[in-house]
């Protein structure tokens, strides 16, 4: 249990195995606090493969905090597209923008004003304060959770609050104030690489393999424990894709709740038949032409996943004015309007359309 547990114990072997195992990462090639912050943003709810291009990709477009606070919504939102979760995204210019009017464009050192800025929680803060400042705070996320929770084999929730802010004042009291950061990135790196949370864990490339109670019960598999969530709410929804030659229909989504302010194609609730596809269209007054099956596909979000049915639907151009729709070129579509992940199996098609044209 964690209070029974002798956590100085951890620290010195931790320390030797990061500096001979810490990966190559974009974000720790050129560890400015900018590029810092935007890395731990990303990789909330995301792997670190799939970052790998976006951070690339976003550093080169918005280089500086500057830059981030003055960029369009649509070009942030594209920049953002297939990382989900475009909260983050909206909530990272916020406070870049927060950041211009107090402190002059640069990041504070300061833990609690971190903390104070919009979309830093504890661990954010505690990461960027460490890694771009130095700062001795804590910087607890699942992976680090993990493996304290199975080094000295406590079965406490994870899920409550409490657990996580005794995890973080345990490690405050033994992180090393001159190797704050690498104290930080190598306990998120064990947890990464070695105390796997899918599947059996890598025991015998662990620095702490000869002291961890989780290995020596043989409880790995019980740790760490956590309440599950209740069971998401399934929506069942109709992907139309609508054409007129080389342009496509999207729709603007509201600017708050589920995938705000993303653009998507039009997506009726409940799955449709042909017919009831069809007549969907007639009421955009539009004139449907051809209509084909599509893939049917499943996204999950946090608490709901949708169910989706789709059908491409050829439409006559006559009535593209009539009808006030959104359509816009599939190239376009493709590359300048931000299309949220969960159509991922629908936008292929436009791949496939653009070779056409």
């Amino acid at each position: 249990m964690i209070h029974d547990f002798d956590f100085n114990l951890i620290t010195d072997p931790l320390l030797s195995w990061y500096s001979g195992h810490a990966r190559v990462l974009p974000w720790r090639e050129s560890v400015t606090p900018y590029r810092v912050w935007v890395s731990e943003i990303m990789l909330q709810q995301t792997r670190v493969e799939a970052v790998k291009p976006y951070f690339e990709r976003f550093m080169a477009a918005l280089p500086t905090i500057k830059d981030l606070a003055e960029c369009r919504e649509d070009r942030l939102l594209k920049l953002w597209e297939g990382l989900g979760y475009y909260n983050r995204v909206r909530n990272l210019q916020s406070a870049a923008r927060e950041i211009m009017e107090k402190y002059g464009g640069q990041l504070p050192a300061d833990y609690k004003k971190l903390l104070s800025l919009k979309g830093i929680g504890h661990y954010t803060a505690g990461a960027v304060s460490s890694i771009a400042f130095g700062i001795p705070m804590p910087a607890v996320d699942g992976n680090v959770l993990r493996v304290i929770m199975r080094v000295c084999a406590d079965d406490s929730d994870i899920a409550k609050q409490s657990v996580k802010t005794e995890v973080e004042h345990t490690l405050q009291q033994i992180m090393p104030a001159d190797r704050a950061a690498d104290f930080n990135q190598a306990l998120m790196e064990l947890g990464a690489t070695v105390c796997l949370p899918n599947g059996e864990p890598k025991c015998g490339e662990c620095p702490w393999h000869s002291f961890c109670e989780a290995r020596k019960q043989n409880l790995w598999s019980q740790l760490p424990r956590k309440t599950k969530a209740g069971p998401r709410r399934i929506e069942k929804r109709t992907v139309l894709l609508i054409r007129d030659g080389e342009k496509i229909v999207l729709h603007k989504r509201p600017g708050r709740g589920l995938l705000a302010g993303m653009y998507e194609f039009p997506n009726p609730e409940g799955h449709m038949s042909q017919e009831e596809a069809l007549q969907e269209v007639r009421r955009m007054h539009l004139h449907p032409l051809q209509i084909s099956r599509l893939t049917d596909a499943r996204h999950i979000f946090s608490h709901v996943e949708w169910h989706m049915t789709g059908y491409m639907i050829r439409v006559d151009s006559l009535t593209r004015e009539e009808s006030g729709m959104l359509f816009v070129d599939i190239g376009d579509a493709r590359a300048s309007y931000p299309i949220p992940s969960a159509f991922a199996a629908y936008t292929k098609y436009l791949t496939a359309l653009e070779k056409k044209f």
